[in-house]
C-alpha cells in the first residue's frame, strides 16, 4: 500500500509540506518491496542515541535500531570518533581482502570477544556487507568441509533473502532442508510448552537423525538462531541448546549460530550462545559488529577452514570504515559491561510490560531476552482445551478472556528447578519424559495394564488464540503517534517488537514502557478487548 498525502498528513500534521513531498515522492519511485517505510511514514534528518528527529520537528524513541544494527544507537560519539579517524588519516576506504591496520584492529577485538572453546582456534572470513551473504558463506564453508549437501534448519527461522539464506529460513517457498520444531511456550507444536515441549522438540530432532527410514540423511549442518528474531522473539531454552550442541557433536555435524541480531550484547551476553555455555562450530555475525555501518562475517573452527582461494568472495568486504566503528563499538560494549546491563533492563522492561499488560485479552505473550523484547497481539474469541479434552486447562479462563495458568509473560530461558546452570539434571539431560497429553489412564484396566502403564505427561497448555496481525499494526500506529518507533514480526506479524540501543538510559527505558502500554490499552479500547488495566495519557517527552 503506498503512502498517501492523506496519511502522511495524519502523521506530521498541516506543517509537514516538506516531509510529505519526500514520502510522495518515494511511494511514486521506490520499489513497491519496500517495506519500514510503509509502515512509519517519516522522513529521519537528525539522530542521537535513542531519538529520530523527523523532518517535521518531530521526534521518537527510536526502538527499531536499524532492525537492531544500533547496539550504541545513533550516531554514538565513539562511532564518529572512529570514522573521522580513519577519514583524516587519508587511509584507503575500500581494499577487498588486504590486510590494513584497521582491519588488524577489528580482528583483534572481535576475537577478544568470541565464546573461549572458538577464540583459540577461530578463523575469520569477510563477506558482502549484508548478512544475508554471510549465512551464504556460512553454508557453502560446511557442504565443503564435509562433502554433504542438506541441512537441518528450524520453523520460524529468519536467515535472510538470498536463496540459500532463504531456503533455510521458515518462510522458504521450496523445501531444500529438513525442518524442525523450535521450541515454545505460547504456540507450542506439542501443545504443552515449558521444558516439556522443548524435550520433545528434541527428541524429534534425535528421532529424524537417528532414523535410517526417517528421509533425513547426515547433513552438512544445523543452522539456528539463539533468539528467533524475526519469528517472534522466541529465547531457545539454555538446556534445548546444550541438547542441540550434543546431538549435533556426537554426530560430527557442523552447528551453525546465526548471532546476526543477537549478538553485540542484544540479549544480555555479549553472544547469544554464552547464556547456555555452547561452542558452535560457525558464528554469523553482522549487523551491529559494523557499529551502524555494513559489515559481515563468519567466524568457524580452523579445522574447517578448507576454502579454496576466491570460494567466497564480495567486492566490498574491505570495508575500512565499518571495521573502525566495528572496533569501536565491540570495545565500548565489552568495557563498559552493557550487555550485562541490557539482561538487567530488558528484565525489568519485560516485567513492567507483563504486569500493564497482563489484564488486556488482546495481549496473548510478553516475553524476551534482554533488550530483544516483544508482546503478541492475539484475538479473545477462542480459548479450549487441546482436542477439545474436558479437563484440561483451556475451558477454565479467567475472567478477563486470559485462560487459567497461563498469565501474558513466561519466565527467562531455563528458570526452573534446574536454573541455568549446565550441570544442573533438566530434562532436557537425559529424564525420561511422560508420554504426552494422550496417555491418561483408562478407568476399569487390568492390574497387569495398570502396571504396564506409564504416567501420563503433564496437562496440556491452554490453546492459543489467534493471531492479530491488524491489532499489531493498530499498535504500532498509535506507538508513532506517541513518538515511539516499533517494528512487528512473528508467524502472521503479530508480535510488536522492541530493539532499543544498549545505551538506553532507565529514563528513556520507563518512556518506551509507558508509551508502548498506552498503545495497547488504546487498541484494546477500540477493539473491545480491554481488561482492568487502565492506559495512562502520555505526552511525548523530548528525550
Amino acid at each position: 500500500m503506498a503512502v498517501t498525502e492523506s496519511s502522511a498528513e495524519e502523521a506530521h500534521g498541516p506543517a509537514g509540506a516538506v516531509p510529505e513531498g519526500i514520502l510522495r515522492r518515494q511511494s511514486a519511485r521506490e520499489s513497491s518491496a519496500r517495506t519500514y517505510a510503509r509502515a512509519l511514514p517519516i522522513v529521519p534528518v537528525r539522530a542521537r542515541g535513542l531519538t529520530i528527529e523527523g523532518a517535521d520537528g518531530r521526534r521518537y524513541l527510536d526502538c527499531l535500531s536499524g532492525a537492531g544494527t544500533l547496539a550504541l544507537g545513533h550516531n554514538h560519539p565513539v562511532v564518529l570518533e572512529a570514522v573521522r579517524q580513519v577519514l583524516d588519516s587519508g587511509a584507503p576506504l575500500s581494499v577487498l581482502d588486504l590486510a590494513t591496520p584497521v582491519k588488524d584492529a577489528f580482528i583483534t577485538e572481535l576475537f577478544q570477544t568470541l565464546p573461549p572453546g572458538l577464540a583459540g582456534r577461530a578463523r575469520v572470513q569477510f563477506c558482502g556487507p549484508a548478512g544475508t551473504d554471510a549465512v551464504e558463506a556460512a553454508l557453502k564453508l560446511v557442504r565443503a568441509a564435509t562433502g554433504r549437501p542438506g541441512f537441518l534448519a528450524f520453523t520460524g527461522a529468519y536467515h535472510g533473502m538470498t536463496a540459500g539464506a532463504l531456503a533455510v529460513s521458515g518462510g522458504a517457498p521450496e523445501v531444500q532442508v529438513a525442518r524442525l520444531p523450535y521450541p515454545q511456550d505460547y504456540r507450542c507444536p506439542f501443545g504443552v510448552g515449558g521444558p516439556h515441549g522443548a524435550e520433545l522438540a528434541a527428541r524429534w530432532t534425535e528421532s529424524l537423525l537417528d532414523d535410517p527410514k526417517s528421509g533425513v540423511p547426515l547433513p552438512a549442518g544445523m543452522i539456528l538462531e539463539p533468539v528467533q528474531g524475526e519469528g517472534g522473539v522466541l529465547p531457545a531454552p539454555d538446556d534445548w541448546l546444550r541438547r542441540m550442541r550434543r546431538l549435533t557433536a556426537d554426530r560430527s555435524i557442523p552447528l551453525i549460530a546465526d548471532e546476526i541480531q543477537t549478538g553485540v550484547g542484544r540479549t544480555g551476553a555479549f553472544w547469544a550462545v554464552d547464556h547456555s555455555g555452547i561452542t558452535p562450530d560457525v558464528m554469523v555475525l553482522s549487523k551491529a559488529i559494523g557499529g551502524s555501518l555494513p559489515l559481515a562475517v563468519i567466524v568457524y573452527r580452523d579445522d574447517l577452514d578448507l576454502w579454496q582461494p576466491g570460494a567466497h568472495a564480495g567486492t566490498f568486504r574491505g570495508n575500512q570504515l565499518a571495521m573502525a566503528a566495528g572496533t569501536a563499538t565491540l570495545a565500548f560494549v565489552r568495557e563498559n559491561g552493557l550487555a550485562e546491563r541490557a539482561g538487567r533492563l530488558g528484565a525489568r522492561m519485560t516485567g513492567q510490560l507483563r504486569a500493564d499488560l497482563g489484564g488486556l485479552a488482546c495481549v496473548g505473550e510478553v516475553r524476551g531476552r534482554g533488550l530483544m523484547i516483544g508482546v503478541e497481539m492475539v484475538r479473545p474469541e477462542r480459548a479450549g482445551p487441546v482436542g477439545g479434552r474436558p479437563g484440561a486447562r483451556g475451558p477454565e479462563a479467567a475472567a478477563d478472556g486470559r485462560p487459567a495458568g497461563r498469565g501474558a509473560g513466561v519466565g527467562r530461558p531455563g528458570e526452573g528447578p534446574a536454573g541455568d546452570r549446565p550441570d544442573a539434571a533438566s530434562p532436557l539431560g537425559g529424564m525420561p519424559a511422560g508420554p504426552g497429553p494422550g496417555a491418561a489412564r483408562t478407568a476399569g484396566g487390568s492390574a497387569a495394564d495398570d502396571a504396564r502403564r506409564v504416567p501420563p505427561g503433564p496437562d496440556p497448555a491452554p490453546v492459543p488464540r489467534p493471531a492479530a496481525p491488524e491489532l499489531a499494526r493498530a499498535v504500532q500506529r498509535e506507538c508513532l503517534r506517541r513518538g515511539l518507533i516499533v517494528e512487528l514480526g512473528g508467524r502472521h506479524s503479530s508480535v510488536v517488537r522492541l530493539l532499543p540501543p544498549l545505551t538506553i538510559s532507565d529514563e528513556q527505558a520507563a518512556a518506551v514502557v509507558d508509551r508502548l502500554t498506552d498503545a495497547v490499552g488504546a487498541v484494546a479500547r477500540e477493539d473491545g478487548t480491554r481488561g482492568p488495566h487502565a492506559a495512562r495519557g502520555h505526552d511525548q517527552d523530548p528525550l
